[in-house]
């Protein structure tokens, strides 16, 4: 969807995830929100917290609420 791809551009460029990072993003849309990963303190990159906010901004932006 148009609407989506424009959204999900900006939530990337603001959190600043890089294009290749960006369909680490997309599998989160795949699954319940409680299954999200989060940061494991583990230095990686990129962290699952800046995959996670940008998903939540895609939302955001898009006036919808996270998978269930």
């Amino acid at each position: 969807h148009p609407q989506f791809a424009v959204a999900f551009a900006q939530a990337s460029d603001e959190a600043g995830l890089a294009d290749y990072f960006r369909p680490l993003v997309l599998s989160l849309f795949n699954m319940p929100l409680s299954q999200w990963p989060g940061c494991c303190a583990g230095n990686c990159l990129p962290c699952a917290q800046t995959l996670v906010a940008v998903a939540l901004r895609t939302c955001d932006l898009l006036r919808l609420e996270p998978p269930a």
